[in-house]
């Protein structure tokens, strides 16, 4: 993501954002640091520690303070709700059916079809977090007194713009969603707006 991107304007900007945001938050205890990272790519991502990424790209494309803040919350309620713990136990135990089924059973066709099975339910799995992420995520900034609507502008602009880069506003994004561990934007602005 090309290292850290560094902005004496824009990080107090964010940090300010994120303070508001976690006095709002279910955990005023815990503490975020967020790393702007110089990538026009649009993302963000949070560790278990409380480290949050948001890249340039991101922050572009945010019309307003609340759609920036409903991305932070977002990428906070992950961490909040221990997204990441969870999911790497699920892949622990998707890793063990498939060797159980491989060596104990002594049939790889069998451990390749488990290990494709766990696959799919983690891909599920992730899905719901993100929608999880999302309700938590616009309860936080609406308490800090950003406009709750902000994560649906941005979902919109964000679903817009996935679709000018790819060309295609047709494509059938069911199949797309089979394996990802994100739902649909079209999903997730309706899931935010309700």
């Amino acid at each position: 993501y090309g290292g850290a991107y560094e902005n004496s304007k824009l990080q107090p900007l964010i940090d300010n954002v994120v303070e508001k945001l976690v006095a709002s938050s279910e955990r005023p205890d815990l503490r975020y640091k967020v790393t702007i990272l110089n990538s026009p790519a649009i993302n963000a991502f949070a560790l278990p520690t409380g480290q949050l990424y948001i890249t340039r790209g991101l922050i572009a494309l945010a019309n307003d303070t609340s759609e920036l803040a409903s991305v932070l919350a977002h990428e906070m309620a992950h961490v909040i709700a221990s997204h990441a713990a969870i999911r790497e136990d699920q892949v622990r135990q998707a890793a063990l059916v498939s060797r159980v089924a491989s060596d104990v059973l002594a049939d790889p066709q069998m451990g390749a079809l488990a290990l494709a099975k766990s696959k799919i339910a983690i891909a599920s799995f992730s899905r719901a977090q993100e929608f999880e992420a999302d309700g938590i995520g616009v309860g936080i900034s609406s308490r800090a007194g950003y406009d709750p609507y902000g994560a649906t502008r941005f979902l919109t602009s964000m679903g817009r713009s996935s679709e000018l880069r790819t060309g295609n506003s047709k494509t059938d994004t069911r199949t797309m969603e089979f394996l990802s561990s994100h739902p649909a934007t079209p999903e997730r602005v309706a899931n935010a707006t309700l």
